[in-house]
Formats: C-alpha cells, sequence, structure tokens
C-alpha cells in the first residue's frame, strides 16, 4: 500500500493519511444533513408530494455516492480529494430545475446523469484533461487564491461571523452569541496549533472545539449512536423512467443538462487545480494523472444520480484534509470508510456542525490565498484577470463565475498588451464558450 501510494516519495504516513482523511471528512460532513434537505425541498411548503424527494434515501444515496467517488478517486486518480454532491449544484437542482421549471425530479437526475455520462466520454479522450493543462499557470494561482477566499467566506459565514445585512449586503455578525464564540475559540485554537507547526492542527482543532462545544452546551451531546438505515428504494434507479417519457426533452431540460455539465466542469477543475496546488502535487504547471482524476469525478456523477442525488464532484473542503497532511489518495480511502459508517452512525454526526467545521475552512483559505505571490501583480494583463477570478469567486458564490469572468479578460488584456502569442488557442475556445454561458444561460 505505502508503495502504491508513494508515501516516501511524498513524504506522508499511514497516521498522517489517516487523520488527513479524516478531517476531511469532518469538513464536510456537513453534506450528509445539507443535500436531503435541499433536494427534498424541505423548507418549501404547499408542494405536491411528488416534487419532494424522500429524505432518508437521499441521505443514504449521498453518502454512499460520496464514499464510492471517494475510493474511485483515492484508487485510480491517486489524489487526497474527496467526492460528494456539490453545494450550489444541489441548489441549482432544487429550486431552479425543480421548484421554478417544474420538472420532475426524476428527470432532473435523468439530467445529471446524461451529464456525468458526457463527462466520462470526454474525458476518455483526453480533451478534459487537455482543457484543463491550457489554463495558464497565472490563472491556475488565481483560481486557488479565489477558491481560498471563497471558503474562507464560506467559514466566516457558517460562523456567524459575517452576516447577511439588507443595507450593506454583509455586516459583522452578533460575537456576543455561544454559537459564534464557539467558531471564534475554534480558530483562534487552530491558530495557535498551526503556528506551533504541530502536524494534524485543522484536525485536532475540530475536536477540542467539539468537546468544549459539548461542555458548554452548545453542541448536544448524541444520545443514540447506531440508528436504522433508511431506505433508498424510493430514488434508487428512479431516472430511468425518465427516458421514456416524450416530455423529458424540452429546451428547459437541454439547459439544465447543459448548466451541470458546465458548473461541475470549472467547479472540478477549479478544486483540483487548487487542491493538487496546495499539497505540492503540481508539475511543471500540469497534473499528473488529471485524466484518471476527471474520470472517478464523472464516474460519481453516473453512480450518484442512478442511486438518487444531484451532482458529485470534487470537494474543496479536502484542502482542509490537505492542510493536515494528507498527500495521496490513500486519504480519500479513509474519507470514504466514514461516509459508509455514517450511514450506520448518523447520530454522532449531529455534533458536528457548521460552528465547529468554519475555523476548518477559515485557517485552509489562509494558506490557499498564498498562491498570490506567484501572480505578476506588475503587469496588468495578467493583473486584471487574476483579481477578477479571484474576487468575483465568494463575491458571487461560485466558483465557476469567478473562472469565467477572469477567463474572459485574459484573452482581452493580453491582445491588448500584444502578447497574442502567448495565448492557447484552447483560451479563445473558453471565452467564446464563456460569453455564451452569461448570455443564454446566466
Amino acid at each position: 500500500m505505502k508503495n502504491y501510494f508513494e508515501f516516501e516519495k511524498l513524504g506522508t504516513s499511514y497516521r498522517q493519511e489517516f487523520i488527513g482523511g479524516l478531517t476531511t471528512f469532518l469538513a464536510m460532513a456537513y453534506i450528509l444533513a445539507v443535500n436531503p434537505l435541499t433536494l427534498s425541498l424541505a423548507s418549501v411548503k404547499g408542494l405536491p408530494d411528488s416534487m419532494h424527494m424522500d429524505q432518508g434515501a437521499v441521505f443514504v444515496a449521498t453518502a454512499i455516492a460520496s464514499a464510492i467517488g471517494s475510493i474511485v478517486m483515492g484508487l485510480f486518480g491517486k489524489y487526497p480529494l474527496a467526492l460528494a454532491p456539490g453545494m450550489g449544484l444541489n441548489a441549482f437542482f432544487a429550486y431552479t430545475v425543480v421548484l421554478s421549471y417544474k420538472i420532475p425530479w426524476q428527470h432532473a437526475l435523468a439530467a445529471v446523469f446524461i451529464s456525468g455520462v458526457f463527462f466520462f466520454l470526454l474525458t476518455l479522450t483526453g480533451i478534459r484533461e487537455k482543457l484543463i493543462n491550457a489554463i495558464p499557470v497565472q490563472l491556475k494561482h488565481a483560481i486557488g487564491a479565489g477558491i481560498g477566499l471563497f471558503i474562507t467566506f464560506i467559514g466566516l459565514k457558517d460562523a456567524g461571523i459575517i452576516v447577511g445585512d439588507n443595507a450593506t449586503f454583509v455586516t459583522l455578525g452578533d460575537l456576543s452569541k455561544g454559537p459564534v464564540l464557539l467558531s471564534i475559540f475554534g480558530i483562534v485554537v487552530t491558530v495557535i496549533l498551526m503556528t506551533k507547526g504541530i502536524k494534524g492542527s485543522v484536525f485536532y482543532g475540530i475536536i477540542l472545539t467539539s468537546i468544549v462545544g459539548m461542555i458548554f452546551g452548545l453542541l448536544k451531546v448524541p444520545h443514540q449512536v447506531v440508528s436504522p438505515v433508511p431506505s433508498l428504494s424510493p430514488t434508487f434507479g428512479a431516472l430511468f423512467s425518465s427516458f421514456g417519457d416524450s416530455s423529458f426533452w424540452t429546451a428547459q431540460m437541454i439547459g439544465a443538462i447543459l448548466t451541470f455539465f458546465f458548473v461541475d466542469f470549472f467547479d472540478n477543475a477549479g478544486t483540483l487545480v487548487a487542491v493538487a496546488n496546495q499539497a505540492g502535487l503540481m508539475k511543471d504547471n500540469k497534473l499528473p494523472n488529471a485524466g484518471r482524476a476527471l474520470v472517478s469525478d464523472s464516474i460519481a456523477t453516473i453512480i450518484g444520480a442512478v442511486l438518487g442525488t444531484s451532482t458529485t464532484t470534487s470537494f474543496v473542503e479536502s484542502s482542509s484534509g490537505v492542510a493536515a497532511g494528507a498527500r495521496t489518495g490513500f486519504a480519500s480511502l479513509v474519507t470514504a470508510c466514514f461516509f459508509i459508517l455514517s450511514i450506520f452512525f448518523f447520530p454522532l454526526l449531529s455534533v458536528i456542525t457548521t460552528n465547529v467545521t468554519a475555523p476548518a475552512l477559515i485557517i485552509v483559505g489562509v494558506l490557499m490565498v498564498s498562491n498570490l505571490r506567484h501572480i505578476e501583480w506588475d503587469k496588468f494583463e495578467i493583473a486584471v484577470p487574476a483579481f477578477l477570478t479571484l474576487i468575483t469567486m465568494p463575491l458571487t458564490y461560485s466558483i465557476a463565475t469567478g473562472i469565467a469572468i477572469g477567463f474572459i479578460f485574459y484573452p482581452i488584456t493580453m491582445i491588448v498588451k500584444g502578447r497574442i502569442k502567448e495565448i492557447h488557442p484552447v483560451m479563445y475556445f473558453f471565452f467564446v464558450v464563456f460569453l455564451l454561458y452569461f448570455i443564454f444561460l446566466k
């Protein structure tokens, strides 16, 4: 196992990978609770029962899809990346496709399935890997830093340190509230551990924060360890009934398929580049075994749709595991094991809240913005697309949108500067695609 994952070459160990994998799981375990609530439209009252997906089935589908995706990524892709149904894509699935378009959730699952198959075929040809490797190194650094700002913003929001405001959009939250103070405690503890250079600092920060939260009654202590596993039958294979339905192939459905495809492509590409950069796995501005990692992502999406969940993709929270020491795919296998166990021990997950994991996201954001030092800020033609890429990710709450805006401005500034020969032909393709994306899909 050590030789397969090249532990010695990457300077890691079983302990380091285990802590990294567990840290990643703890940072993304919230998806097990959030995804079923989102896809079932539980917060929307007055809808017919047919529009509500079964929460128990979606929970099991989420856990199994995450586990399978992470296993494939670990064994085949060999990256310390965990996969799960993506945030943003699940909201688009529920609130746009199902709620706004009035499209049956079975049809929406079929759209996810088709986008996954398309991804798989595109990856097998090698085109998807070539597209990612064609991205200029400056923009890759900007993507990594932008994702760092994005997850820091998510962490601050989850902690309650930053809240919404009608006048200023965002403002400082109420720092006297117990849950907010718990997050601040987690930030301080993790910062101290990181400053001391202790390996696994992010993981230990989560554990200490959880313990303190339970002591002061801010986190509930689980009264049950094991619970019955909900049935998967309400959603398993439900998508296949859509292909024989004449109402499936509509303009809205095609638009939904393209959106699932588009957003997943660049969200996954951005996450893959950012986490690989952080883990020191990039070589000559290229991702080793990128094709395998991308195949893993498409397989996970296909399987997840069959099980009954929205697009399964690489999670940026994997960067918290990398910060805790993960360097190989073995960490992804560890994360997968915890997803499988979560099916049986779901009551224990009630202890981990966003206030506990928020400090991890904030600290990881600090580490990821270090990519900014590699950007040539003194060259305006580079600074503009790089800055727009990293700033629009948190402000639009979308990795894909940040990438799109940066990629539109890159060829414009480079052409005006007279550096047209340095622009890869693929970047012109991206320019056109992103313009069409904003015109017709946004």
